[in-house]
């Protein structure tokens, strides 16, 4: 007897009977999300929230007093033939303090000249450093730095026979902003082009590959909205917004493929239009449905990792997430109920008659399961090697020594760090008291320049900055090494064990607490470190849940969970063979730092574990809808693949072509990112479903379907209404 419907067959007999609501009622959502959103604005997170551990501590004191630290800069003149105290570099340097003077935005200029003791000469006098502060908040300096270089440019000019060259936060901020501003403008417009050809190959017509196109682009914008009203609750992050577009454009699409191929297939099998759109629904909706609450499910373990950028990222995908599901299960039907026919239109000719056609993925999945066992093992050794690598995975904050070599930025901080080591990732000690100007902290400041310059891991300049209302100080000083290697991370261990403690004692009322680039390094990987566990224990159990209601089945899950992970550490030993070593720098256009960015495990073990299931559900629920019909799980498996082999061959190529998009981009991070992303993917739309998945149900045959008769009375997430169930579909412990 035939049930109620499903949830998602339900939204679909909705959305054809309602076209009109439902379309235009979408098209004003997102416009309203766009305009309020940009209204609003978006409140980015702060340095303390950024931070973990005591860093985190360090930055909430530093921002609870109100502490104004200003952008500082460095100007470098150096001479490899010339001492300073010659008359060519002195006076280099008089023009260069002369031209800072007459900047409005620039104030506290310290040089050489005027303070011979300040540290800011080398060691061996062929570099001298200019520096000075920016007026204003430190994170709008970046915005009024622009005049100031191009000022030391035309000084550089003037002087061919030295380096004259800018360093700091606001002229690193004010490049970097700019070369990530081209590239993603650049992945963006390349991005919709792109998934359109790919589409237009799928579906042979421009209508029918324009829908997914545009239903995935109006998610991506509502989103952008709605998270800047939530970045009001949960702080948004720079990179949340590159999120949303690559995240919301790989699932937009493939939801909409999904639906798409299924209702074209039903309607090429004489099934009238409404009747297609219904069935469609019910099944291949439903399998939407499922996924995206699997990506809902991944998505909000982030919020369980212990920082900020975590629970930012992972609202903002969960947002567009939905979004792409509402216009999938609302919208599309909508469209397709209106269209009819008329989704053919635009008709390109040899491609529309390929449609439905994928006869190479026919002959592997045949091939596949005549040779099961070995499919298995060769698959599996495979997937296994290109892990490996993961066994050395190494993770670090993205800091200065990352950015792209070809900006003259980079040259520069180099030539500051050779110069003066550690002088642009100082190591900054916050100091709070009642007052921290008396004596007795002077004395402590002291003590500890004394006493940290003794080892051998600290070095000039030294600074001492006090807040408006004498209640926190800032100190800061140079650290031996890069700033996030093993040298830093020693001295670290070394300030906060052995220095810092015995001269907290002349002040015991004060606190303190120690932060700037080793310190953020090292405290955001001892956090992950701790929440990874949570992380992944939550993702995997939910997920396990989940596929267990769905197919009404305890082998189904467990396999998915096994097949995910095997695929996402496989991801990770690519990651880490292309990243930490260097054999890859020219063909990609990276410099290697020797490690993966510290967020990007965790990210992308959640994102990849989320759009992996996309492909998973898709292939099984056609397998299960074969299956429940009578059909063997050997037939049904051969019968599911071939059918659905490409559209998620369509689907992949999607998103692989939007993640490559990202994996151009010069910011290493998001180079990381989409790279990865890409790699995942192909693996998991090839070994892993096309030869693993379908090699595996073959071996296990019927005991695909096994559930202990203790777990019976679960509920079930599966089509409320179909054919029969044959008595073979299911087994009873």
């Amino acid at each position: 007897m035939a049930g109620r419907e499903n949830l998602a067959g339900r939204a679909g007999r909705w959305s054809a009977a309602h076209w009109k609501t439902a379309t235009f009622g979408w098209i004003a959502f997102a416009i309203a999300c766009v305009v309020l959103g940009s209204m609003v604005g978006v409140v980015k997170l702060t340095d303390a929230e950024y931070s973990s551990g005591q860093a985190a501590k360090a930055e909430s004191m530093l921002q609870q007093a109100g502490f104004n630290t200003p952008a500082t800069e460095s100007v470098l003149v150096h001479s490899d033939s010339m001492i300073y105290e010659q008359l060519v570099p002195t006076v280099a340097v008089a023009h260069v303090v002369e031209a800072l003077a007459e900047q409005p935005s620039v104030t506290n200029i310290v040089s050489p000249i005027g303070n011979p003791n300040a540290g800011l000469i080398s060691k061996d006098h062929h570099s001298v450093l200019v520096q000075f502060d920016v007026k204003g908040d430190a994170d709008a300096a970046k915005s009024k730095i622009a005049p100031v270089l191009r000022s030391i440019e035309r000084i550089q000019k003037a002087n061919p026979e030295l380096t004259i060259e800018e360093f700091g936060r606001a002229s690193a901020d004010y490049s970097m902003d700019s070369a990530f501003a081209q590239d993603m403008a650049r992945a963006e417009y390349t991005s919709l082009p792109l998934t359109l050809g790919i589409l237009l190959v799928a579906f042979g017509a421009l209508v029918a590959a324009g829908l997914p196109v545009l239903l995935a682009f109006s998610a991506v914008v509502a989103a952008t909205g709605l998270n800047a009203f939530a970045s009001h609750v949960i702080h948004s992050a720079d990179a949340t917004s590159s999120v949303i577009l690559m995240v919301g454009m790989a699932v937009g699409v493939d939801y909409s493929l999904f639906y798409l191929q299924r209702e074209r297939e039903e309607r090429r099998g004489g099934t009238s239009v409404h009747e297609s759109l219904i069935r469609t629904a019910a099944t291949s909706g439903q399998a939407v449905l499922i996924s995206g609450a699997t990506v809902l499910i991944a998505m909000a373990g982030m919020l369980f990792a212990g920082n900020a950028i975590f629970t930012t990222m992972g609202a903002g995908t969960m947002i567009v997430v939905l979004c792409a599901l509402l216009g999938s299960l609302s919208v599309l039907p909508a469209l397709l109920h209106k269209l009819g026919d008329r989704v053919d239109r635009g008709k390109v000719p040899y491609f529309y008659r390929r449609r439905g056609q994928d006869r190479f993925w026919t002959a592997v999945v045949r091939a596949v399961l005549r040779r099961p066992v070995i499919s298995v093992v060769l698959s599996t050794g495979l997937l296994v090697a290109l892990a490996l690598p993961a066994l050395q995975l190494h993770t670090k904050l993205p800091s200065f020594t990352d950015f792209p070599r070809d900006l003259p930025i980079v040259q520069a901080y180099k030539d500051v760090q050779r110069a003066f080591p550690g002088s642009q990732t100082p190591v900054v000690l916050v100091v709070r008291g009642d007052d921290v100007t008396t004596p007795r902290f002077r004395r402590a400041y002291a003590t500890l320049r004394s006493r940290a310059v003794a080892t051998g891991e600290f070095f000039a300049p030294f600074h001492v900055f006090v807040n408006h209302d004498r209640t926190v100080a800032r100190v800061e000083f140079s650290i031996a090494g890069k700033g996030d290697d093993r040298v830093s991370n020693h001295a670290l261990a070394t300030l906060r064990n052995d220095i810092a403690p015995p001269i907290a004692e002349q002040v015991p009322d004060a606190e303190w607490a120690v932060t700037g680039v080793t310190a953020g390094t090292h405290d955001f990987n001892e956090r992950m470190k701790q929440r990874m566990p949570v992380v992944f224990a939550f993702v995997l159990g939910l997920a396990f849940v989940l596929m267990l209601l769905a197919f009404r089945s305890i082998v189904i899950p467990i396999k998915t969970v096994l097949l995910n992970l095997l695929s996402v550490w496989a991801a990770y030993g690519i990651l880490v063979a292309v990243f930490q070593h260097t054999w890859a720098q020219g063909v990609l256009g990276f410099t290697s730092n020797g490690a993966i960015t510290s967020w990007l495990p965790l990210f992308l073990f959640v994102i990849l574990f989320g759009l992996s299931m996309d492909y998973h559900v898709f292939i099984l629920s056609r397998v299960k809808e074969r299956v429940d019909a009578g059909e063997s799980t050997e037939d049904a498996v051969a019968h599911a693949v071939a059918r659905t082999a490409g559209t998620v061959t369509s689907a992949a190529l999607v998103m692989i072509g939007v993640f490559a998009l990202f994996a151009g981009v010069r910011l290493l991070p998001i180079k990381q990112l989409g790279f990865g992303l890409a790699v995942a993917v192909f693996l998991d739309a090839t070994i892993v479903r096309a030869v693993l998945l379908p090699a595996a149900m073959k071996l296990l045959g019927d005991w695909n379907w096994y559930l202990p008769r203790s777990l019976a009375w679960l509920p079930t997430l599966e089509p409320e209404e179909g054919p029969a169930r044959s008595p073979r579909a299911v087994l009873h412990g």
